[in-house]
């Protein structure tokens, strides 16, 4: 009856009103959940970096076991490779643990190189297959790292393009961190000798 006393303009004009306000709660919801999705996402290829670094946390104290047996000389490079595996593991945030891994990946590498040093090390059957498993580790890791990359610029462009920054922030969502290469050593070009 109200609306009838208002006439058939008046009822055009609330009608479209509230069409615009469903259009507009429409989209504030599928935006909600595409984000909602994003952010999932993240954490799904986060939590696959997270199982292979654990195998990679596990491994690394049979490789230091293995290269003591033959290396008698070299306890401060074995210490550093434990003490960066500990601080690597028992990181808390995703960024407290990129951050970490960085660091353990320097003193493999410094682990890797004692093999140069020691040619019955480099024979060992153990050793070789501690480090193969190791690097099948590495190129699933590598992988695992790509895939959470790509998750994550998904995620942080959503959260930045309007009008999705506007429900990104009722969210209180921020921008993820990127796994990147950690030193300019590890960008330059590999040089191999015969």
């Amino acid at each position: 009856m109200i609306l009838l006393a208002l006439g058939t303009p008046a009822i055009v004009g609330i009608i479209a009103a509230a069409v615009v306000v469903l259009i507009i709660v429409i989209a504030m919801i599928v935006m909600r959940n595409s984000l909602v999705a994003l952010e999932a996402g993240c954490d799904e290829a986060w939590s696959d970096i997270d199982v292979y670094l654990k195998k990679r946390y596990d491994l690394i104290p049979n490789l230091v076991e293995t290269v003591k047996g033959y290396t008698k000389h070299e306890g401060e490079t074995l210490e550093k490779v434990i003490a960066a595996r500990n601080t690597a593991a028992s990181a808390a945030t995703p960024n407290d643990k990129i951050a970490a891994d960085k660091a353990l990946s320097g003193t493999l590498r410094q682990l890797f190189s004692l093999k140069e040093s020691y040619p019955e090390l480099k024979a060992s059957s153990q050793f070789l297959s501690l480090q193969n498993q190791l690097q099948s580790i590495e190129n699933d890791l590598s992988q695992a790292r790509k895939f959470y990359n790509g998750k994550c610029k998904a995620f942080n462009t959503k959260i930045r393009s309007f009008p999705s920054n506007l429900v990104a922030g009722t969210m209180k969502l921020s921008k993820r961190t990127y796994f990147e290469l950690d030193s300019e050593e590890e960008r330059k070009n590999v040089k191999v000798s015969f």
